[in-house]
């Protein structure tokens, strides 16, 4: 048996949350913050959304309700591990019961460590890992604004240690939003570069999936078609933001690419860009666009097979080529997607420096996506792929 076939009999779980996809799933929340019982929510948000107009689709879809909320907005891109803990002081100090996240993946993760910390106490810090979270947290509604992250719909959440200036990685089923309301229309006040950097995330994330060494056949559906989705539409998003059909399926696409990564996990990729984006608070689609096109390089020669098929759905074309060919031909369509994406720099360029590998890779090594790379590699490895991509 070869590739993947010899594990496709293997016990398998999948968890997903409930979702609503499609126009106007925004204006929900109130409908079903009241069916799961809340009487004061606690809206977790960033302060450039509020500025949004739909913004008060939402809230006020709480007030028709008869709901109370609390905004709470002090939060960065990479959330801080002490945003968290504020975010628990907000919570218990204005007696709230549920928790709404709006935004892309930075208040969502936020909002997931505050439901894990009220109910769980300690600090955030303390739940890193797999399976670490004794006790569900209280009820989370997320509305997605990115077609990137698919916090909304995965059992993971990033949060920045700034102590020791690393992303860690918390990954429970306890921590699976119970509803994620996606809608196409808070893409449509995105920034370009937002657009271009979480496109790239959630692609990475089917990438990774498709070729993790804990994919199985249900992610592997959904990850080939969100590479295919993204691949079609993520351009024409960024070039015409305003186009609901084209927001539409890049939220398909990174609904999907949450739904595989969350079950099947990632990889170096993802390992790599949370030491980066930990050390040196880069954004972290762009880390991911920075570091793909390397980390396939290396994984390759491991599942060629895996990689032939993401490269097929994205119209690279085989005809005959030896398997050098073939894999500079996969790299070319993704490095060709970044660059049409106005992702064109290095890792150099955005300051990374060769002093800083080392430790870099010291990090990258113990982050849980390196365990499911199809590729084990040595922290020289790790140095190597880094030294490539500046």
């Amino acid at each position: 048996m070869s590739g993947h076939s010899g594990r496709d009999f293997e016990l398998r779980k999948f968890v997903a949350p409930e979702f609503v996809i499609g126009v106007g799933a925004r204006s929900l929340a109130g409908r079903y913050a009241r069916n799961l019982g809340a009487e004061n929510v606690l809206v977790v948000t960033q302060p450039d959304i509020i500025q949004a107009g739909w913004f008060r689709d939402v809230t006020g879809s709480l007030d028709k309700e008869g709901i109370r909320y609390s905004v709470f907005s002090d939060i960065t891109p990479n959330p801080r591990d002490y945003e968290v803990m504020n975010g628990l002081e907000r919570y218990i100090s204005s007696g709230c019961d549920a928790i709404i996240a709006i935004g892309g993946g930075s208040p969502i993760d936020c909002a997931k460590g505050i439901g894990i910390v009220v109910s769980n106490g300690n600090n955030i810090l303390d739940y890193e890992g797999v399976d670490n979270i004794p006790l569900p947290a209280p009820p989370l509604i997320c509305v997605p604004t990115t077609a990137g992250t698919g916090a909304d719909v995965s059992q993971f959440a990033i949060i920045n240690n700034t102590s020791s200036r690393v992303k860690i990685a918390i990954i429970s089923k306890k921590i699976v939003p119970d509803i994620a309301l996606i809608d196409p229309v808070p893409l449509t006040t995105l920034p370009p570069a937002l657009t271009a950097h979480t496109g790239m995330d959630a692609i990475t994330h089917s990438v990774e999936a498709f070729v993790s060494n804990a994919s199985s056949p249900v992610t592997d559906i959904h990850a080939l078609e969100s590479i295919k989705l993204m691949h079609t539409h993520l351009i024409m998003a960024f070039h015409n933001p305003q186009s609901l059909e084209s927001r539409y399926q890049t939220m398909i696409s990174s609904l999907l690419a949450g739904l595989a990564f969350s079950n099947a996990s990632l990889g170096a990729v993802h390992a790599m860009a949370h030491s980066l984006g930990g050390y040196s608070d880069l954004p972290h689609g762009e880390c991911n666009a920075l570091l793909l096109e390397h980390v396939i390089d290396y994984n390759y020669c491991a599942c060629p097979e895996r990689y032939k098929k993401i490269g097929a759905v994205m119209g690279v074309e085989y005809t005959g080529d030896n398997p050098q060919e073939k894999k500079v031909k996969i790299i070319r369509a993704f490095t060709s997607m970044r660059e049409n994406l106005g992702i064109s720099e290095t890792l150099g360029e955005i300051g990374v420096k060769k002093a800083d590998i080392p430790e870099l890779a010291k990090k990258a090594i113990h982050d849980p996506c390196m365990a499911t790379n199809p590729r084990q590699p040595t922290i020289k490895d790790i140095e190597q792929i880094y030294e490539n991509a500046l």
